[in-house]
């Protein structure tokens, strides 16, 4: 599925892209803004990275941050999530990760 949005087959509303990572909104969000980035690069699960993918994966985060700024979210705050097989919530075998901001979050998540 992310593979297809990633390559444009699938309609998505985009929020980032480079050659790299793809950031779009979520369409069943859990939060007033909640967006998915993933690499372009299809890797499964967490379990799945390599050392190689070390830089791929701090982009991600680092992604998220900026997205976060630039969406208006950074001061008051959001969530990053990665969720890694079944029993943790992954539902698309494509890495990707949640970042939820407009509403406060609780703790402990789930």
């Amino acid at each position: 599925l992310f593979c297809k949005i990633a390559n444009r087959e699938i309609p998505a509303t985009i929020v980032y892209e480079d050659d790299q990572l793809l950031a779009f909104e979520d369409v069943n969000p859990q939060a007033p803004f909640h967006a998915l980035i993933i690499p372009r690069r299809h890797i499964s699960t967490l379990n799945d990275i390599q050392e190689r993918d070390a830089a791929l994966v701090g982009g991600l985060i680092t992604r998220a941050a900026q997205i976060a700024k630039d969406q208006g979210h950074a001061q008051d705050g959001y969530r990053t999530v990665f969720n890694c097989n079944r029993g943790a919530g992954q539902t698309v075998f494509h890495i990707h990760l949640h970042l939820l901001a407009g509403r406060s979050m609780n703790w402990p998540p789930g």
